[in-house]
């Protein structure tokens, strides 16, 4: 029996968020994860007649409690959102929430006449993208140089662009890594277990970094541990975290974030409103991963890409596969995502260069890709069985352990988002353009590499100094 690994990594996120119940949704699928019993609204007049409404829809139906429905979060705050609560977070299964799913149905006829939506679920937004991590990393050799290599570039602080990373936080010992050494930011804030073991998804925002910092040296990055546990916050929370990470230190020219959620729409996040709105009159680039569902639905915040008033504001970058020559079997694909940068076995720092420490294995391989392709991704290589899968048991044998001691190999389109962000930062170095959003248009614009994603030809950004991984076998989609 294969892995189940949405299901694996929602047992984790579950426990980062012991006081948050949650479900799966929309209903009984399984697209994204959501607080269950609660809702949100803007402030306000619409926050006011989404509570009035649901409660009346619920006193009308027999089935469901109009008390619980009350607002439990402060009126007035920065993000411009309000938690509701709908329903007992305790009733139901992770499978959905009907009292939710309840309200959401309610306010359908008041949403049109107002002409926009009035509420939203609260969705869990991860680094995990879908909880499914593109793989997990693997142990690197130090004799090999990181992929990509770092360019050769010099640093000038009087020059330098600024890069903010939002993701974890930064290991105790990075600046043992040559490349980190402009990398400034917060410490990751618990790195291993009570048994010295790296816990889930540590060193994420270091990696990160490492890919910014190689691609283009002349950067000054810095890493906010915005998302901790497990990777995931609550959408209600992510807007207040997003402006508290620009607040202490100013709007920089470029955010790389590799994280979020779908949400089953295609008009964004509510909980991001406030956000995104400030940053369209700033002049900040959003360079955002696409998510590693494997799917066509749009993944916010990367899909503001293609919304009006945000094509130059966001750049959502989807991830190749080693060859560079397709998309990566676990990319997100579709119009709204805009370009396509390498994203399957990159190299950079995971631990500083100090004692090895062990990791062990989340999540069992697949005997064949979980997406359909044939050529040997990372669904299925380097194999290995996790510890989750072992407690699901859907699999047999130990969970498997490795060391690192400084370099790992990873995949994902949270890689591959950070080095479309330096390539746009490369730009900006070369060209001497002061205006992030202008070199992004221009690299699009000058770009001539294109790769095959899902029968489609795309965009495609390939640092000179990365190295194709040769893949086992070529294919598409059975």
């Amino acid at each position: 029996m294969p892995p189940q690994r949405f299901h694996e990594q929602f047992d984790k996120i579950q426990r980062s968020l012991p006081d948050v119940p949650l479900a799966m949704g929309p209903d009984d699928s399984a697209e994204f994860i959501y607080e269950k019993g609660f809702v949100l609204a803007r402030d306000g007049e619409e926050a006011r007649v989404v509570e009035d409404t649901v409660r009346t829809h619920f006193t009308e139906a027999p089935d469901l409690v109009a008390d619980h429905v009350r607002r439990v979060s402060p009126e007035t705050n920065r993000t411009g959102v309000t938690r509701i609560q709908v329903g007992d977070p305790g009733q139901g299964d992770r499978a959905g929430d009907p009292a939710v799913g309840h309200a959401l149905r309610a306010l359908r006829e008041a949403e049109g006449r107002h002409g926009r939506r009035l509420v939203s679920r609260n969705h869990v937004v991860s680094i995990a993208v879908n909880a499914c991590p593109g793989d997990e990393p693997v142990p690197a050799p130090l004799t090999e140089p990181p992929n990509p290599a770092a360019a050769e570039a010099g640093h000038d602080p009087d020059t330098a662009v600024g890069v903010l990373v939002i993701d974890t936080g930064l290991m105790h010992d990075y600046r043992s890594y040559p490349l980190l050494a402009h990398t400034e930011g917060d410490a990751q804030l618990r790195e291993t277990d009570d048994q010295g073991v790296l816990q889930q998804y540590v060193g994420h925002g270091t990696f990160i970094a490492g890919l910014v910092a190689a691609v283009a040296p002349n950067t000054d990055v810095t890493v906010r541990n915005t998302l901790t546990d497990a990777g995931a916050i609550l959408e209600s929370d992510f807007g207040a975290k997003l402006f508290a990470a620009v607040d202490q230190g100013g709007w920089p020219d470029i955010i790389s974030l590799s994280a979020g959620t779908s949400n089953g729409r295609t008009d964004g996040l509510l909980g991001l409103d406030a956000f995104m709105t400030e940053l369209r009159d700033q002049g900040t680039l959003l360079i955002a991963a696409a998510g590693n569902n494997g799917s066509v639905t749009p993944f916010w915040p990367a899909a503001y890409a293609t919304l009006p008033g945000y094509e130059d504001v966001v750049l959502s970058v989807g991830a190749l596969r080693g060859d560079g020559e397709f998309g990566a079997c676990f990319s997100n694909h579709g119009s709204w995502v805009r370009v396509y940068a390498p994203g399957e076995r990159l190299t950079s720092a995971l631990t500083g260069f100090g004692a090895p420490v062990p990791y062990v294995y989340q999540h069992s391989t697949y005997d064949a890709c979980r997406y359909g392709f044939t050529y040997a991704c990372t669904c299925q290589s380097p194999r290995h069985t996790g510890v989750l899968s072992e407690e699901r048991e859907t699999t047999s044998g130990k969970p498997d352990q490795v060391m690192f001691d400084g370099l790992a190999q990873w995949s994902g389109t949270s890689f591959a988002t950070p080095v479309a962000a330096g390539l746009v930062a490369a730009h900006m170095t070369a060209h001497k353009e002061s205006d992030p959003r202008a070199a992004g248009r221009q690299l699009l614009a000058n770009n001539t590499e294109f790769a095959e994603v899902r029968g489609a030809h795309v965009p495609a950004l390939r640092p000179a100094t990365w190295r194709p991984v040769p893949v086992v076998r070529r294919g598409h989609p059975a």
